[in-house]
């Protein structure tokens, strides 16, 4: 095929979306690779989000002009190469770079997804361990309470990644911060479904259910500190004080109280203060310095 027959990265036209074979392999994937990112897609004529994801794949990989290759295996006919990547079940995706599979996904994605995978395969967009680095930034901005800062680097994110769950779970707790519930749940209906089960979504929707309730006014939590103050074994005080500091989103004075109730009776009304406890670890998020330290002093008592 003559020169001006080819696309961007020198790919003939015809060689962007191709099927293969186990025989073919080293030929169609591997050794193109190392010219050229290799998505493998592995198929089956009975899978039905295989049928789904065929098209909008083969759309996105001829839409980005040559920067990627697509190589299609129907794995009923040619079962070698998806036993040896352990493919469990398809549609199973593979980007092959330099000989090696790098990057991947399972199911059928939306096609914005695969665009953006398309894009960190072929060095045109940040990495997910750079994503994660920015959203790491952002949350400690967030703890540090520069809730502009967590904004701009969540947001960031989400160009990037526009259905990032991190990304898009941090930015809800911003609006968490400043007190917008609504808004909050709103950017958290644009997380994708297949997505919906990670951890630090899990999270957020924990911390709104927390802050559903409504906030004792500052005269109404004085007077429970100070029934506290004057008798630290009143428990049910303790708990109320709590849910108070729950409501008004202070997670680490909520622990304090939940902490003390626990020290002092750990079985106390059916345990509703562990119970209590743990949810106010899930919103405060796995990761925050207020759940570790609350989780190190919770052992502490529970195996003394």
């Amino acid at each position: 095929m003559s020169a001006d027959l080819t696309l961007g990265t020198g790919a003939p036209a015809g060689d962007i979306v191709k099927d293969s074979t186990d025989q073919a392999f080293m030929q169609d994937v591997v050794e193109p690779s190392r010219d050229v990112p290799v998505i493998v897609d592995f198929w089956a004529p009975w899978c039905g989000p295989c049928r789904q994801l065929g098209p909008v794949i083969e759309k996105a990989v001829r839409d980005a002009g040559g920067e990627v290759r697509l190589v299609k295996i129907n794995i009923d006919e040619n079962p070698g190469i998806a036993q040896q990547l352990r493919v469990q079940s398809i549609p199973a995706v593979f980007a092959f770079k330099n000989g090696q599979p790098v990057d991947g996904f399972m199911g059928a994605l939306p096609e914005s997804q695969i665009k953006d995978f398309i894009q960190r395969i072929s060095g045109k967009g940040p990495s997910e361990a750079e994503l994660k680095a920015m959203v790491d930034r952002a949350l400690a901005a967030l703890e540090a309470g520069d809730l502009g800062g967590a904004s701009q680097d969540f947001a960031a994110v989400l160009q990037a990644d526009p259905g990032h769950p991190g990304a898009l779970a941090g930015l809800a707790r911003v609006w968490l911060k400043n007190g917008d519930t609504d808004k909050a749940r709103e950017i958290l209906d644009h997380v994708p479904e297949d997505r919906a089960g990670d951890p630090a979504v899990e999270s957020v929707r924990a911390a709104l259910e927390l802050a559903s309730g409504s906030p004792a006014d500052d005269s109404e939590t004085a007077a429970l500190r100070s029934r506290v103050e004057q008798d630290p074994s009143n428990l049910e005080a303790r708990y109320e004080l709590a849910e108070a500091l729950v409501a008004a989103g202070d997670h680490k004075g909520a622990i304090d109280q939940l902490i003390a109730i626990t020290a002092l009776d750990r079985e106390w009304n059916d345990q509703a203060a562990r119970t209590l406890l743990l949810k106010v670890f899930d919103a405060a998020g796995p990761a925050s310095e207020v759940t570790r330290e609350g989780r190190r002093r919770l052992s502490a008592i529970l195996f003394s």
